[in-house]
């Protein structure tokens, strides 16, 4: 029997350290989120991040790269075609994607979207490549007006629907959604159906905490799915029941925002006695990663790091704690989208050892295969254990 019986993982989602060798095919040849964002603001404050060997992994400004850190320390590579969250999650867990979903750079095919109004009974506004907030600003009146619901895409694989509280209530923006997954399959099996709802007045709109994404479920078994069926409980928190499309999990969390994400964590700690604790923050990402804005993404960091106490002071002794990412969204290039990069892997815990270097590794499913490890989870999907080179 495994000497750990409790896994907490947290994604800081999109914290990339440096392009992919295979950057180019992506256009993301330069991105390099964390030590970019920490650049263009003079340095970050991560004291405690820095303490797990955040600086051994990139050189990143203000972050010191200690002889001596408190955990193991490495890089993951992605293995799986794409750059999307639903993609780097699902490897994460033991599923590699063989090709990219669908991506639609001059928006969607018109019988698509008019068989989407088809299915939801009313014309839509939009059907553009846009930024969420950008779109929202400018057909936000029309739709008020009409009560119309706003459909954009990006470079990622999504499908996305905007509409105002007062207008579309979450509920039925939620039944809208639900109608453009049933549509979304085949040829047109996009990663995610995200629900954008907002509310404000021309001008002064803002995006709710009420969003949700619709996923397509995991196209192998994960580690989640490994893990339940042998009885062990899975609190996913923020967008990772989404992601999974409920697979896997037992029990789902939703979050206001990262700091609260922090703290439902540390909450799940004092109920969960033996499983998983997944967790997703996802503003490092959606608030300022697209919206390429470095303060703010600087901002979200220290203040995850400053609340890192609440879940890195409840370790029990058969605990591990991961902190990891899903892909990156370097908010210093010209582009908004997700970028093709390494991602860090900490692994901390009174069980595992100090100063650990696990290097490179060519997967991030050597996660999935550690956590699998850990908690004595039968696991035969890709990926490597690290948990031999971790333990004390």
């Amino acid at each position: 029997m495994s000497r750990i019986n409790r896994v907490v993982i947290l994604v800081l989602d999109s914290a990339g350290v440096g392009e992919l060798p295979d950057a180019e095919r992506y256009g993301d040849v330069g991105s390099s989120t964390l030590p970019h964002a920490a650049h263009a603001m003079g340095g970050f404050r991560v004291p405690r991040l820095e303490a797990l060997g955040l600086g051994r992994i990139a050189a990143i400004e203000g972050v010191r790269p200690l002889p001596a850190p408190q955990g193991a320390f490495g890089r993951l590579a992605e293995r799986s075609a794409g750059k999307d969250s639903t993609t780097g999650h699902w490897e994460l867990m033991g599923v590699i994607v063989d090709r990219p979903f669908p991506t639609y750079p001059h928006a969607f095919p018109p019988d698509l979207i008019a068989a989407f109004e088809r299915a939801i009974g009313t014309r839509t506004l939009g059907n553009e490549v846009a930024s969420g907030t950008e779109i929202i600003a400018r057909l936000g009146p029309q739709h008020q007006r009409t009560g119309y619901p706003i459909v954009y895409t990006s470079a990622d694989s999504v499908f996305q629907v905007a509409a105002h509280e007062d207008v579309i209530p979450p509920q039925r923006l939620y039944e809208i959604c639900l109608a453009a997954r049933r549509l979304l399959t085949g040829p047109h099996a996009v990663s995610r159906v995200i629900a954008r709802p907002f509310v404000g007045s021309p001008g002064a709109y803002t995006r709710t905490d009420r969003r949700r994404d619709f996923s397509l479920p995991p196209t192998a078994r994960t580690v989640l799915d490994a893990a339940t069926a042998q009885g062990l409980e899975v609190v996913g928190i923020g967008k990772i029941p989404d992601l999974f499309a409920g697979r896997g999990v037992t029990r789902g969390v939703h979050t206001h925002d990262d700091l609260d994400g922090v703290a439902q964590t540390a909450a799940a700690m004092a109920v969960v006695a033996r499983g998983i604790i997944f967790t997703n923050l996802v503003d490092l990402d959606s608030k300022y990663g697209h919206r390429n804005d470095p303060a703010g993404y600087a901002h979200d960091l220290e203040a995850i790091d400053a609340a890192l106490p609440q879940v890195r002071d409840r370790l029990r002794p058969d605990d591990l704690l991961v902190i990891t990412a899903d892909h990156g969204n370097d908010p210093t290039t010209g582009s908004t989208d997700h970028s093709r990069e390494y991602v860090p892997a900490l692994f901390a815990g009174p069980a595992v050892r100090s100063g650990v270097d696990l290097g490179v590794r060519p997967t991030f499913a050597d996660v999935g295969a550690t956590v699998a490890e850990a908690l004595d989870v039968l696991w035969q999907g890709p990926g490597t254990s690290m948990l031999p080179l971790i333990m004390k």
